[in-house]
């Protein structure tokens, strides 16, 4: 099965589940990650890949995790994610993309993603919840870092962390390919 329908098999089954589990309406579910309640509805019926956006709101709203999303399942303490099983959510043309490489739920969700952004693109991202931190890591390029309107130059080898309760986006100004590995905490949802 192809990643894209493993992630809207995943998200069918998984959304329904922590929604329930926590207790929640479709239209309050809707009303907290800011989607529509048609949208959640053909999410849970696995009609429709939503934006890697929809899925973190919805993720952020039920106070877990996108791995958590895609697989529900408790495993044992130690949990190995073969490179084949990483999801990659979101790719361009030109052959930018971002892959979960792991997740976990400590006491909020915890991710950690591979990112590769070719020369000139960049991905905006919405303010996460408040409390929400970020740590990037360069491994090849420069990153250009834009949180709540503001520029900074991660170059290779550098590392940064920003909350990102804000507007932020993640770019690539430079000529060669920016790659980075990222983990984004999250708090629990009270």
């Amino acid at each position: 099965m192809a990643d894209l329908d493993l992630l809207t098999q995943s998200l069918a089954r998984n959304v329904k589940r922590w929604r329930t589990e926590r207790g929640f309406t479709l239209e309050a579910l809707a009303a907290r990650a800011g989607v529509s309640r048609g949208m959640l509805i053909q999410i849970e019926q696995a009609r429709t890949n939503p934006s890697l956006g929809t899925v973190v709101k919805i993720g952020d709203a039920l106070g877990i995790s996108i791995t958590t999303l895609l697989d529900w399942e408790q495993g044992p303490t130690v949990r190995v994610v073969p490179a084949d099983r990483a999801v990659r959510l979101w790719h361009t043309d030109a052959g930018s993309f971002s892959r979960l490489l792991a997740g976990v739920e400590a006491p909020g969700p915890l991710e950690m993603w591979e990112w590769r952004l070719m020369p000139g693109e960049h991905s905006l991202s919405d303010p996460h919840p408040t409390g929400t931190v970020e740590l990037v890591h360069v491994t090849s390029g420069e990153l250009a870092l834009t949180v709540d309107g503001v520029t900074h130059r991660v170059p290779t080898g550098a590392s940064a962390s920003f909350e990102s309760d804000t507007p932020h986006t993640y770019g690539n100004d430079g000529d060669v390919p920016m790659e980075m590995i990222m983990a984004v905490s999250v708090p629990p949802v009270r």
